[in-house]
């Protein structure tokens, strides 16, 4: 099965993952956030898959983040509410990701992508 790249088009980081993909011949199924954000269930398992904690998920330099306040909630919120946040609007959730059955990347990182799909 195809990994699925999460990304936001007009994300310089999204498009620089999007042409380190196409580079290394790696075929993805590629979703808009905005448009098909992602659903309270899906990042429930992608959270777990990732090994990573809850927080790393959030964009925090993204401007829905920052007029929030959302670093004090990441801090204080239950892992339910943080996951509610998450899906209410793809703008605050960090991209790209990689999902796969095996694993989900958050953000891209040249040498853990190359790690993981080399």
């Amino acid at each position: 099965m195809k990994p699925l790249f999460i990304q936001y088009p007009s994300c310089g980081t999204c498009r620089k993952a999007a042409k380190w993909l196409e580079a290394n011949q790696v075929e993805v199924i590629s979703r808009h956030i905005v448009e098909e954000r992602p659903t309270k269930e899906e990042l429930t398992e992608w959270v777990g898959r990732s090994g990573l904690p809850i927080s790393k998920f959030f964009n925090t330099s993204g401007q829905v983040y920052k007029s929030e306040n959302l670093k004090e909630k990441v801090r204080t919120a239950s892992r339910d509410e943080l996951l509610d946040i998450l899906a209410s609007n793809g703008m605050v959730v960090k991209r790209p990701l990689l999902v796969t059955t095996d694993f989900v990347l958050v953000g891209f990182n040249e040498k853990e992508w190359k790690e993981k799909l080399g």
